[in-house]
């Protein structure tokens, strides 16, 4: 059974079904960048609530980008 046919994933699972590191979706869940739960001590994803999260990103990102392209950092007096 591969990560994504699974409806509740784990850490491991569900960064192998977004194409990131376990690291890196860690990092989001504990800066609440990403729908997740706990179930005890462990993170668990829906499949369902990710999917949904993921088709409202790309639908916000495809009309208007949200935040602006950040500018070349110029340092005064140099």
């Amino acid at each position: 059974m591969g990560a994504d046919s699974r409806e509740v994933m784990n850490i491991r699972q569900a960064s192998q079904y977004l194409g990131v590191s376990p690291d890196t979706l860690y990092k989001y869940v504990t800066e609440e960048k990403i729908p997740a739960f706990k179930l005890g001590n462990r993170w668990k994803f829906k499949k369902t609530i990710l999917d949904q999260w993921m088709e409202q990103k790309s639908t916000m990102n495809m009309g208007s980008a949200k935040k602006k392209p950040r500018a070349a950092k110029v340092v005064a007096g140099r």
